[in-house]
């Protein structure tokens, strides 16, 4: 069966640049050198995934498959709470998961609300080159699993089932600024040949209503690459992110000449704009270029990224918008 293709040249008409507020804020530029190196760039402090991605692609690996094998890295972790193994379940002691990918040539694939199978970035991927669909979700995504042999594995650990029992007590959520339980792994790869691919992984919002599905798995909005300009990735409320499509708009804010850091900028600035009074909720960006630029901006402070480039792998505190 043929790829199907996700349509990567669209434009979005009428798109100008946001006025900034008048709070004193201004463009963070960035500081990347220009070069033909691989780069591997990953939302938060995931230093082994992204470590891993950035080794994949010094020994030649693509892009593609360099952002999925981060993500795995991360879908394997019982104590991480946000992806895979040991994520936040449901009100019902469920736990989904989520994902999707994007690569050079703009085809794409994602799962949503998949239970008992930890790596569905993976899984996404085959989505992508198996069928001729673009998503699959719940029971079908699962069959797909199946059939493909992925291997059914319980994801609800004792610890995350302590802290859900725990929960149940009060049964209530409020967001706490940069521990929502939804920390998205999100992942940039640049190769060698210098094409770019990315990756999506998460369990979701901790304590979620059964079958919510945030922006991770939506391409465009937690992911969007188009091979001739650069790819975005988002973390954070999933919601805020969907509201704007904040990924396809930060790079199509770079194909109208924006740098990454100015797409981020804006892309935060579309959504404070929503918003009466300070925000509650964390919404963070990263973006990588052609040429090797990035960006990165995040609404409140807490938000770091990690970036692998010349053997070197740094975790990278980004300026929040509120309160930096």
């Amino acid at each position: 069966m043929k790829r199907r293709s996700f349509l990567h040249k669209a434009t979005l008409a009428g798109v100008a640049p946001a006025m900034l507020p008048k709070t004193g804020f201004s463009y963070q530029k960035s500081d990347s050198t220009i070069t033909n190196d691989p780069i591997a760039i990953c939302t938060w402090n995931f230093e082994q995934a992204n470590a891993t991605a950035g080794k994949a692609l010094m020994s030649g690996d693509n892009a593609l498959n360099a952002a999925i094998l981060a993500a795995q890295v991360e879908e394997e972790n019982p104590e991480n709470s946000t992806v895979g193994l040991g994520g936040a379940p449901d009100r019902d002691g469920q736990v989904s998961l989520d994902a999707c990918v994007m690569d050079h040539q703009g085809n794409c694939g994602a799962v949503l609300a998949v239970e008992n199978f930890v790596h569905v970035a993976a899984l996404a991927r085959d989505v992508m080159t198996k069928t001729p669909h673009v998503m699959l979700s719940g029971k079908g995504a699962e069959m797909f699993a199946r059939e493909q042999n992925y291997p059914s594995t319980p994801l609800l650990t004792p610890q995350a089932k302590k802290a859900w029992e725990q929960w149940k007590e009060t049964e209530k959520y409020q967001p706490i600024i940069n521990v929502e339980n939804h920390d998205t792994i999100g992942v940039l790869c640049r190769d060698k040949e210098g094409n770019i691919s990315g990756a999506c992984s998460t369990s979701g919002l901790g304590y979620k209503m059964k079958g919510r599905i945030g922006d991770s798995p939506i391409i465009g909005s937690g992911l969007f690459i188009d091979n001739e300009v650069g790819g975005a990735v988002a973390t954070g409320m999933g919601e805020e992110v969907v509201k704007t499509v904040g990924s396809f708009l930060i790079v199509e804010l770079m194909r109208q000449g924006k740098t990454p850091q100015e797409a981020c900028d804006q892309a935060i600035e579309r959504i404070i704009k929503k918003q009466q009074g300070t925000p509650n909720f964390q919404v963070a960006y990263i973006a990588l270029d052609k040429a090797g630029n990035i960006g990165a901006r995040c609404i409140h402070k807490g938000f770091t990224y990690m970036h692998f480039q010349n053997n070197s792998n740094k975790n990278i505190a980004v300026k929040a918008y509120i309160n930096s």
